[in-house]
């Protein structure tokens, strides 16, 4: 992949969404479509010290943990404006958290394409690892930051998925404990 991301043969990119661009990408784009990303889930995996929590009281946001599989959307963006959303998106996750940017295989539009999305720095400091479902719960509960409360976000999250159709039992089963 070069730095412009995964061209398809029109130099149009494809970029995946797994967490807040499914409901706001906040960039233009030729087309939306279902997509599956194997190999990732989404996950309560990232260390958040600002926006969902505090140094004192660290919270947790979304990040695409090891193995299995995430349902989420595809962006099918314009080679004209392939370059300025790279630039946007970058500057959007990769500031405060411990992302990279990376080119995953997905499947979209009833093919396979290769798509621009954002991974964890596994060795970050920020990656919070595999925890227990209740660890998860019991960090989110109390936590909050200057965008508000982390169980919020949950709840924000999972209205969102079920908005747009994508089940997944483990962030419901969070919401339960929680």
């Amino acid at each position: 992949s070069t730095m412009n991301g995964p061209r398809d043969d029109t130099g149009d990119i494809w970029v995946f969404g797994y967490g807040s661009l499914m409901w706001r990408p906040g960039f233009a784009y030729r087309a939306a479509a279902p997509a599956l990303l194997r190999g990732y889930h989404r996950a309560f995996c990232v260390t958040s010290y600002r926006h969902r929590g505090t140094r004192e009281r660290p919270g947790l946001v979304l990040g695409l943990d090891r193995g299995g599989s995430c349902r989420g959307r595809a962006y099918r963006v314009a080679a004209a404006d392939a370059a300025a959303v790279i630039d946007y998106l970058d500057e959007r996750e990769l500031i405060n958290y411990p992302y990279r940017r990376a080119c995953v295989p997905i499947q979209a539009a009833g093919r396979r394409v290769s798509a621009l999305t954002y991974l964890i720095d596994f060795n970050h400091a920020q990656y919070a690892g595999r925890l227990a479902l209740e660890d998860t719960a019991e960090i989110i509960r109390g936590a909050r930051g200057i965008s508000g409360g982390n169980p919020d976000y949950l709840r924000d999250l999972i209205a969102h998925l079920d908005e747009l159709g994508i089940p997944d039992g483990p962030l419901h089963a969070l919401a339960r404990l929680i």
